[in-house]
């Protein structure tokens, strides 16, 4: 597993894409894919977090997908697509449950801007990365896209 600072210091070019997908309407959106309790997969829009070097998720405390995550703490984040075209952008790994100061907790909040997050009924997660993919395209409809991918060390 990696950080988000570890991945840009191994993929820079590839984190600066997702990052760029992630953030491209202005707050950052994406789809949190989640285990449900039998095993199969949940899929929610949420607002990733991009700060301080990590990547982090506030998650709604009595929501599916932080008993999802409580229980089992392997996610997949995939970014919404551009109008233009179908890009893509997909993380996967294992979100930690963070207890953070005042000062990382403004600084999320900030970094999200102007999506709302870091409620009181919200929990913190930093979601640590395993592998990264991004698809791109020329032009809607292009097949194959190109595809780049990154694996976290060890």
């Amino acid at each position: 597993m990696a950080t988000w600072a570890e991945f840009e210091q191994q993929a820079p070019a590839l984190a600066a894409k997702g990052q760029a997908l992630l953030f491209q309407f202005g707050p950052p959106l994406g789809f949190l894919a989640t285990v449900r309790p039998d095993g199969g997969p949940r899929l929610h829009p949420f607002c990733p977090v991009v700060h301080d070097g990590h990547l982090w998720a506030y998650v709604l405390e009595r929501s599916p997908k932080c008993h999802d995550l409580r229980r089992d703490p392997r996610y997949a984040l995939h970014s919404f697509p551009p109008e233009a075209v179908d890009d893509e952008f997909m993380v996967r790994g294992h979100a930690i449950i963070t207890a953070a100061d005042e000062a990382l907790k403004a600084g999320i909040i900030a970094a999200a801007a102007p999506a709302s997050v870091g409620a009181q009924e919200e929990v913190l997660f930093e979601l640590h990365l395993d592998r990264a993919m991004t698809a791109t395209y020329a032009h809607r409809g292009q097949w194959p896209p190109v595809y780049e991918r990154w694996a976290a060390e060890g």
